[in-house]
Formats: structure tokens, C-alpha cells, sequence
């Protein structure tokens, strides 16, 4: 499937691609004499290496490109989603399209989710209104909020190790689904959002219940196919 991150440094420019982070060596000599008297020296060279975050590489990757809030512009037909979707982000999507009317695709690439859990819904009934599709490439990490607009889709991709995270969700008074009746309208907004996209009934109760099975502080991180039962899914295009 395409890289998504290689064609962003293509796109960006970027000549250089993300490397590791490495320690400088250190040697230790050992000098070790055996039962018949020879004398051995031991060298040991050791080197720590660290790997860029991939928060750090989309940063590095997307440098130079059309951003509208936490979109950027790849080409005339891809947008990327790189960051966290506030109260702004409906507008800069709207703003985003009205520039960049070609768009066809949403790749999911460093999404953390959301601080407006109304704004989140909002984009993702955009995105389907529009008939945008979604993607995550296998560098993907899509995150709490990042679910709803991925199932927002009118056709979604997903790597078999796409990396997705899911948790309750929690208002602005500390409280979470569990605090309210299945049927009360905190909880009913999710399941109505996931049957507008697409699922059924019982896919969206079940994928509902498997995202709140961890509370709010904690993270339950799923691969492709752990959601495959509740979200239909396309191949991966090239």
C-alpha cells in the first residue's frame, strides 16, 4: 500500500529521511588472565539507540505543507489528519475542502483524538457529507476520538497493524458512560453517530461497549482486526 509518510517528506521536500536517535558509544575493556596464565582482553562497545517518535516524524514530514488546523494537504486528492480535533477544526475542514475541492481521502496518520467530543461528531458528519474515505497506513495511530472519524469514511482502509486506542469517553464534569442509563442521550449520541455511519445495530452496541470496556484514564489498544467484526473495511489501496 502507499507509505503515506514517504510520499508526505516527498511532498515536503524533505531530503533526509527520519533516522534513530543513537547514544554515543561507550567501550569498556575487561582484562582477564586464565587458569594457565594468559592474560584475554575483553572489549565491549555498547550504543543506545532511540527511535524518533512518530509524532516527531509526521512533524518533520508535513513541514511546508497547506495546514488548516490539524489537516494538512498532501496532494490535490489527500488530506492527512496530524493532530487533535478542537472546537476550530470543523471550519478548518470546511475552509480546507473550499481550497482544496479535490480532496477524496483522509489519511489517519498521529491522531490523538479531541478536546470537543461535539466539534469531533461535527467533522465526521462533514466527512461523510462530503463522501470523503478514510485510511490508516500501517504507521497509523489512531487514538480515542480518532474511532468516530475513521468509521466516518463512506469507504475506510485500515493496515492489519494499524494501531487504534479506545476508552471511555469523559464530559467536562468527570463523567463517564457508565455514569448515565444505556438509552440516556450522553450515551445515545455515540450509537446514533455509529448507525449514521453505517453500522448496525448490533455492530455499533458492540463496538460501543468494547471502546467504554476501559475507563477514561486507561488506554485498551486494538489492531485491525479486533474491530473488523463491528466496522466494514476495504483493502488497502496502492
Amino acid at each position: 500500500m502507499w507509505l503515506l509518510l514517504l510520499s508526505l517528506a516527498s511532498a515536503a521536500s524533505v531530503t533526509e529521511p527520519a533516522v534513530a536517535q543513537a547514544s554515543p558509544q561507550q567501550v569498556v575493556t575487561r582484562t582477564i588472565v586464565d587458569s594457565h596464565g594468559t592474560t584475554w582482553t575483553e572489549v565491549t562497545t555498547t550504543q543506545t539507540v532511540v527511535e524518533e517518535p512518530l509524532s516527531e516524524r509526521v512533524a518533520n514530514a508535513i513541514a511546508g505543507l497547506p495546514r488548516f488546523g490539524p489537516f494538512a494537504v498532501i496532494d490535490s486528492s489527500v488530506a492527512a489528519l496530524v493532530g487533535e480535533i478542537d472546537a476550530d477544526s470543523p471550519a478548518a475542514f470546511i475552509a480546507m475542502l473550499k481550497a482544496h475541492p479535490g480532496i477524496r481521502k483522509l489519511e489517519l496518520i498521529e491522531c490523538p483524538g479531541t478536546v470537543d467530543d461535539g466539534a469531533n461528531l461535527k467533522v465526521g458528519r462533514l466527512i461523510r457529507s462530503q463522501g470523503l474515505a478514510t485510511e490508516v497506513p500501517s504507521v497509523g495511530s489512531v487514538r480515542s476520538g480518532g474511532l468516530e472519524i475513521f468509521l466516518a469514511g463512506t469507504t475506510r482502509y485500515a493496515a492489519p497493524d494499524a494501531q487504534f486506542g479506545v476508552h471511555a469517553w469523559k464530559d467536562e464534569d468527570g463523567h463517564q458512560p457508565s455514569d448515565f442509563a444505556p438509552d440516556a442521550p450522553a450515551n445515545k449520541a455515540y450509537l446514533d453517530y455509529y448507525r449514521e455511519m453505517g453500522l448496525s445495530a448490533v455492530e455499533a452496541e458492540g463496538l460501543y461497549t468494547l471502546s467504554n470496556s476501559v475507563p477514561n484514564e486507561k488506554m485498551l489498544w486494538l489492531h485491525t482486526k479486533d474491530i473488523v467484526p463491528f466496522v466494514a473495511l476495504e483493502q488497502p489501496q496502492p
